[in-house]
């Protein structure tokens, strides 16, 4: 069943290539108010110097010291990190650190959140049927589910807040302070860290996943109470932990493959002309394959949830069907043409 579930979740978003463009534009929009402020940023500093031109063949080390030691607001995450993969290891970083994060980023990362949180149950609703269900049907799934998916949010924040204050706290501050007191190995020491961190994705990975089959079953079965869904989802994966788990494990793989294809694919910071333009492109890609992957797990979430306990494309709530216009009810059905006994 995990395999099957895994190939018709990838069916799935494959059959509905709108829902993949919509998310990537969210992503798109997100990301485009920083990208304008830091370019300005950039631009009045560099001006038409000749650290501007040295800059726009590579990268210039010496301006870039100078420019992260004098930067302030956005410009102070204008660091080596966002070159290439590094991208990618800084914001694991900075998430499994607690790193605080730029104000501006933090509003553009709400908006995001914000904006998925809203499209998400349209997502699920139009994965679940497996059929196009038209843009009137889509936003009024979205809009039904959005209120919802906020309450769930609020107890989603609360568990995260826990694990981020306290949990990571406990495992970091005090527990990997204790046994590494007397530790001479700094290799010891190391894995001791690897294994702080391991238990800590360990439990967000857990959060994660119950959240996202609370989402699941709030949809495919229309419960409007968040805190039966949560439960729900609690004793669906506690039935079924091996399909769940295994289902889990393949996603990240996955994942990972996509991850490692960035890593072999962008050693470092582009050119300029065409070769800048290729860098861009190939990014893009990257984060096309990022948001395949993350429909393809709530497809094949999905999948897998009807063919345990539902059936394939079963929905509780019927398909919305936009109303017809004010018009057409003033105007009245169309007119007759007279019967033949009424012309003799």
């Amino acid at each position: 069943m995990i395999g099957a579930a895994w190939r018709d979740g990838f069916r799935r978003v494959a059959a509905a290539p709108a829902v993949l463009i919509g998310v990537y534009l969210i992503t798109l929009l997100a990301a485009l108010p920083l990208a304008l402020s830091l370019r300005d940023t950039l631009q009045d500093n560099l001006g038409a110097s000749l650290a501007a031109g040295e800059a726009a063949d590579g990268v210039n080390y010496d301006w870039w010291q100078e420019f992260t030691g004098q930067a302030t607001g956005l410009g102070t995450t204008f660091t080596p990190t966002i070159i290439g993969f590094a991208t990618t290891l800084d914001s694991v970083s900075g998430l499994l650190d607690r790193r605080a994060l730029n104000t501006q980023v933090a509003w553009a990362l709400a908006f995001y959140v914000a904006a998925w949180m809203f499209v998400s149950g349209g997502v699920l609703d139009r994965y679940a049927r497996g059929r196009p269900i038209g843009a009137y049907a889509f936003f009024a799934a979205s809009g039904t589910f959005f209120f919802r998916f906020i309450r769930l949010g609020i107890v989603a924040a609360i568990v995260y807040w826990f694990l981020f204050a306290n949990v990571h706290e406990w495992l970091f501050a005090k527990w990997y302070v204790n046994v590494t007191r007397d530790v001479a190995v700094e290799r010891t020491a190391f894995y001791w860290r690897v294994l702080m961190y391991a238990i800590f994705i360990a439990l967000l990975a857990a959060v994660t996943l119950v959240l996202d089959y609370a989402k699941i079953r709030a949809v495919v079965e229309d419960r409007r109470s968040m805190a039966g869904a949560l439960v729900a989802a609690l004793r669906f994966v506690a039935r079924h932990p091996s399909r769940v788990l295994g289902l889990y494990v393949i996603n990240v793989v996955l994942f990972l493959g996509v991850v490692a294809a960035w890593a072999l694919i962008n050693q470092g910071a582009g050119g300029s002309g065409v070769w800048m333009w290729v860098a861009v492109g190939v990014s893009q890609c990257y984060i096309l394959a990022r948001l395949v992957v993350k429909l393809q797990v709530l497809a094949s979430q999905t999948a897998l949830f009807q063919r345990a306990l539902a059936h394939w494309g079963y929905v509780a709530m019927p398909t919305p069907v936009r109303p017809e216009p004010p018009a057409a009810e003033i105007s009245g059905p169309p007119p007759q043409p007279p019967s033949p006994s009424a012309v003799a």
